[in-house]
């Protein structure tokens, strides 16, 4: 299988991904949970463990949905604390 991409992500390349021999693995490289803060990244690895077991459609759209949503906010929560770093070194000068 060749590799797929996050951004090529789709539900059901999730779904066939449950058949790879080390398919935690590979779902949550491919999620990219290493973006994400470490309760987060904790919590997605729970949910592809699950989704590995049990998995259908639905389950692989709502998890792609929730990955996303941790990776941004933790890339918006990481642009904010860099500001407000960069602005209290400022007020220091």
């Amino acid at each position: 299988m060749n590799p797929v991409e996050a951004s090529d992500l789709t539900p059901a390349a999730l779904v066939s991904l449950r058949n790879e021999p080390d398919a935690m693995r590979v779902i949550t490289d491919r999620l990219k949970v290493r973006e994400m803060g470490p309760a987060d990244h904790i919590r997605t690895k729970h949910e592809v463990k699950t989704f590995v077991k049990t998995g259908d459609l639905t389950a692989a759209e709502a998890l792609l949905k929730r990955a996303q949503a941790r990776r941004e906010l933790n890339h918006s929560q990481n642009i904010a604390m860099r500001r407000t770093q960069q602005h209290g070194q400022r007020m220091g000068e």
